[in-house]
């Protein structure tokens, strides 16, 4: 299969240049040509599929091509070698613990697999891979672990100082080895320009092999999907499916589109966001007005102008009417993401982090005006990377898992720079 850039002035690449890249040429993002439609049979059996079965079949249409089926299946088992339980909150409100990962969160999925499809087109060259991507908290933490001592790729995470929990930040700077961890004085969105920049510049780019690990790669955001499609399958037979899910840069809701594109038969998405809410905005209004992030309790989703909304924009060849039709957009304050995890842990007994918060909140008001549907919500992050904030809400101390331990007790290193371009291409070019 071969994948087009979002800008459209780009030649058409194969996979292999596609994940190498990361960003096409014309500074777009690339897309597969074509959303192939599972079969009937697929569906039928849906439901008594596992995890790394389900995932392979739907990695096998975007990938088979390129990538023998069994050197496919072993990358999606190795990839997925934990559980993504489907657990009741309430009737017909579910969560989709996406954070038993060895990091906790849901981007484990997408960064592993994208090391082992790169490790697997790289293995045998003689160069050095060098990923560089920004994290707003989760993405450097599942990144470096999923490249961690990785041969021949080193990964340079870009972070903004002090807008990512300590916990998260500690996932990635205490490492070493082939991770660098950059920490820049600015906002997310700041890094995120960097990387771009960096992908753009021809000197760079004459001395080093750049790619990048967050959504902006297809080879992360595709695997994305598997996890969809297994939510469904294990969700009550009978009603209609909607599903929420907490969104900043919305890789994770643009997997989700392409899955119902796919034939997956969720009938609506809901876009939940916290007050950097450029997305919900446009649904509503029909204006996409991209700004500077605020910050919230909801690090991980402070993106004032995302990515990914550029892929979602031409999946709908750019009609707003069109995407109406499968999404609906939900915005929420910190003060009210605090109350609702107070009150679910009240009522239930179940503790939110707080961008599942935003996720819920979303689906439980969808849900009381479709009684006849069931859905659920995409839990992101583990509690316990935030600590702090979980602890002030409910009150209690928060049980922090033996593997979280471990790396706290690591020493942070970081490089730190400004935000300016030409610090982190001379500091890059002599890493070259």
């Amino acid at each position: 299969m071969l994948y087009y850039s979002t800008n459209r002035k780009a030649p058409a690449a194969g996979l292999r240049e596609a994940v190498t890249r990361g960003l096409a040429p014309d500074n777009g993002l690339y897309m597969p040509e074509r959303i192939p439609a599972l079969p009937d049979h697929f569906y039928a059996t849906l439901r008594g599929k596992s995890l790394q079965e389900i995932s392979f079949e739907v990695a096998f249409q975007f990938f088979g091509d390129d990538i023998p089926a069994a050197d496919l299946k072993r990358i999606v088992e190795e990839s997925l070698n934990f559980p993504i339980p489907l657990v009741p909150v309430k009737d017909n409100l579910f969560s989709l613990e996406l954070f038993h990962g060895p990091t906790l969160a849901f981007k484990d999925v997408g960064a592993r697999f994208m090391a082992r499809l790169l490790g697997y087109f790289i293995h045998g060259e003689n160069r050095q891979i060098n990923v560089l991507v920004a994290t707003s908290g989760d993405t450097g933490s599942a990144v470096a672990n999923g490249f961690y001592k990785v041969p021949g790729i080193h990964v340079f995470i870009l972070y903004p100082s002090g807008l990512v929990t300590p916990t998260q930040e500690k996932q990635f700077t205490t490492l070493g080895e082939n991770i660098t961890a950059i920490e820049v004085e600015g906002k997310f969105d700041d890094c995120q320009r960097l990387v771009k920049e960096m992908f753009l510049d021809e000197e760079v780019n004459r001395q080093m092999v750049l790619t990048s690990a967050n959504s902006i790669n297809l080879a992360r955001l595709l695997p994305q999907s598997f996890y969809y499609f297994y939510g469904y399958a294990q969700t009550k037979k009978g009603k209609e499916v909607v599903c929420s899910v907490p969104s900043g840069n919305f890789g994770n809701l643009c997997a989700g589109l392409i899955a119902k594109r796919m034939g997956l038969p969720i009938i609506k998405f809901l876009a939940a966001t916290n007050v950097n809410d450029v997305v919900p905005e446009f649904l509503n209004t029909g204006v996409y007005r991209p700004r500077e992030s605020v910050p919230t309790l909801s690090n991980a989703m402070d993106v004032g102008n995302p990515s990914n909304f550029a892929r979602i924009y031409d999946l709908y060849h750019q009609s707003v009417e069109a995407m109406r039709k499968d999404m609906v957009g939900y915005r929420y304050t910190d003060d009210q993401t605090r109350q609702i995890i107070c009150d679910v842990y009240n009522q239930t007994g179940y503790l939110l982090d707080p961008h599942g918060a935003i996720g819920y909140k979303a689906l439980e008001e969808y849900l009381a005006h479709h009684a006849d549907c069931q859905g659920f919500f995409i839990e992101t992050a583990h509690p316990a990377k935030f600590t702090e904030i979980m602890s002030s809400i409910i009150h209690q101390p928060i049980e922090i898992p033996p593997s979280l331990k471990k790396l706290l007790e690591g020493e942070k290193r970081t490089v730190k720079i400004k935000n300016n371009r030409d610090e982190l291409k001379q500091f890059l070019l002599s890493h070259s």
